[in-house]
């Protein structure tokens, strides 16, 4: 169940590959009300992709903090 605010991912091509779109819903899932994702000039860009690099990001952050409270 993800804690996040989701992405219907209508026309992204990214979707499959989106943290954002491929998380399980949680009891209350919230959604962003319009697909954040933009193409512009025949270019795909979103601010808020969260791909398996952003995963390994996300860890580290907490793995820091964590060290932080010991």
């Amino acid at each position: 169940m993800a804690d996040i605010t989701k992405c219907k991912g209508t026309n992204c091509p990214v979707a499959t590959k989106c943290y954002r779109y491929t998380a399980k819903d949680g009891m209350m899932q919230s959604y962003f009300l319009d697909v954040p994702g933009k193409t512009e000039d025949g270019q795909f860009t979103c601010d808020y992709f969260w791909g398996e690099k952003i995963n390994g990001v996300w860890q580290e952050l907490k793995d820091i903090l964590n060290e932080k409270e010991k």
